[in-house]
């Protein structure tokens, strides 16, 4: 407990409440947001995202760790990012998929699993890194490149539940059976008690099952479907979130769960794009997640 509290200061939740603040306004009051922001000047939009540096600051001048050149990289990547969807989106009208596009979900998926940035941020506080790259692709793909069928809306409805959770059953047996037959998977006999399993599925569903989805299917698979067609860019985009889980709980390349979660994404991908929306396949993440995080890790 003490370890935690050390770091609950004013910085950090002033940070935490700034990165926090475009996610959930984008999430849940898309379009108030995007009014206020498309008030202003058009020179000003794309300098706006810029405005992302100031929780890194904040954190790490607290911390005593501040550095010029991540200061630089938190103010210009997000710029970056919103000026070249700014072309795709003039280039690309039909939103069948831009270099640029694909670029930048390389980019930001690439400094995410291989941790590129987490350098910046003392120790146990590189969750600001993700989602701050977070704030910037939402920035960039939901408001700049307007980007058509996404599906980023957290204000749930009872299908996205009921679509979320018929992809569970769908998948759970398929889970426990190869994960059990190989080994990576353990069943532990545990009642963790409700408000544990209540607190574990709402931490993963906003912080880990919403980011990747939006990421893997809101963009990811949007993207490739208007390219190759919707099953083939369902397997696709199932197989690259497959191998961003290479390097998980393993020194080296983990394919048992580089296999599991490829499968699972599979599910994902079904649940969103069902009604292409990103709360359903969130639903489904975060409902797995939480099932092995409790009993069978």
């Amino acid at each position: 407990m003490a370890e935690v509290l050390r770091f609950i200061t004013i910085p950090n939740l002033v940070a935490a409440s700034l990165t926090l603040l475009p996610f959930l306004a984008f999430a849940f009051f898309p379009e108030p947001a995007a009014a206020r922001v498309r008030a202003l000047p058009p020179w000003a939009q794309f300098v706006c995202p810029a405005a992302l540096v100031v929780p890194y600051a904040l954190v790490t001048c607290a911390a005593g760790t501040f550095h010029w050149g991540w200061c630089a990289l938190y103010a210009g990547l997000p710029v970056a990012i919103a000026t070249l969807l700014g072309q795709a989106a003039r280039i690309d009208a039909g939103h069948r998929g831009n270099w640029r596009d694909f670029l930048i979900l390389v980019v930001l998926g690439l400094s995410v699993d291989l941790r590129w940035f987490e350098g910046a941020w003392p120790a146990h506080l590189a969750i600001f890194n993700k989602i701050l790259l977070l704030d910037a692709g939402i920035y960039g793909f939901v408001l700049i490149r307007q980007l058509e069928g996404t599906g980023f809306n957290l204000r749930l409805r009872l299908s996205d539940l009921g679509i979320g959770l018929r992809e569970v059953v769908f998948y759970t047996p398929v889970a426990l059976v190869l994960g059990l037959a190989l080994g990576f998977l353990h069943v532990h006999r545990v009642w963790p008690g409700v408000e544990m399993m209540a607190g574990a599925w709402v931490f993963t569903f906003f912080f880990i099952a919403v980011p990747e989805e939006l990421f893997f299917r809101g963009w990811l698979q949007n993207l490739i479907e208007r390219r190759i067609g919707r099953t083939p860019a369902l397997f696709v985009t199932a197989a690259l979130f497959g191998l961003a889980h290479f390097n998980k709980r393993a020194a080296h390349f983990n394919w048992r769960y580089v296999l599991l979660a490829a499968l699972a994404g599979i599910f994902y991908g079904r649940a969103w794009r069902r009604n292409r929306r990103v709360g359903a396949s969130a639903v489904t993440h975060a409902t797995v997640d939480s099932i092995w995080s409790l009993w069978l890790r």
